[in-house]
């Protein structure tokens, strides 16, 4: 029904945050996992979400990445898993370890999660293992890799570029100069930093 929500971090706290956007204040129920923790108050930021209904409730769940909300639903299809439980499971290990754990019938992982003992954690093991393949757990944990190591580079290209400004040239000048470096993507940032002075 919602796919996803773009909006402004309102606020956060140990179960989720708020998410305004058209100023309409969203409660959305997230893991707390260390990305999660790492995010500012004000910044943009985008959610895929599942609505849980109930009777008495509507509830909203999101997620950083779009795999994560599919491990999300591949959890509440296992028989006494709740939204809540499936959360509980997505902060203490991530969608890849869980994907692994399930594989390797590794049932201490996925015990690591709060109020899953050693017989819960079989019990998806059992159900879960039909529906997650080798093939597919190593290509979602290379994609990740990749849009880290991305996201490292962009950062780098970030840094390069508000050092430039500190030395006193022009934001948009000193972007320019970082932006017309070649091979960027194989530098650090001082590299990176005296290939754009080179520029200036």
């Amino acid at each position: 029904m919602i796919a996803f929500i773009k909006g402004i971090l309102a606020d956060m706290d140990e179960s989720g945050v708020v998410l305004e956007r058209d100023g309409i204040g969203y409660e959305i129920f997230t893991p707390m996992n260390e990305r999660m923790e790492s995010l500012c108050e004000g910044q943009e930021l985008k959610l895929y979400t599942y609505l849980h209904v109930r009777e008495d409730l509507l509830q909203l769940y999101g997620f950083l990445e779009k795999d994560d909300l599919e491990m999300f639903r591949l959890l509440l299809g296992v028989n006494g898993v709740g939204p809540k439980v499936a959360l509980g499971i997505l902060t203490a290990v991530t969608a890849d370890e869980l994907r692994f754990a399930v594989l390797s019938e590794d049932v201490k992982t996925i015990a690591k999660a709060p109020g899953i003992g050693r017989k819960t954690a079989q019990k998806m093991i059992l159900e879960l293992r039909d529906k997650v393949s080798l093939s597919d757990a190593f290509e979602k944990k290379l994609e990740r890799g990749a849009k880290t190591e991305e996201a490292a580079c962009a950062d780098a290209r970030k840094e390069a570029a508000e050092a430039l400004t500190a030395l006193g040239y022009g934001s948009t000048e000193a972007l320019r100069a970082v932006r017309k470096v070649d091979g960027w993507e194989n530098m650090d940032v001082e590299t990176l930093l005296k290939a754009a002075l080179k520029n200036m």
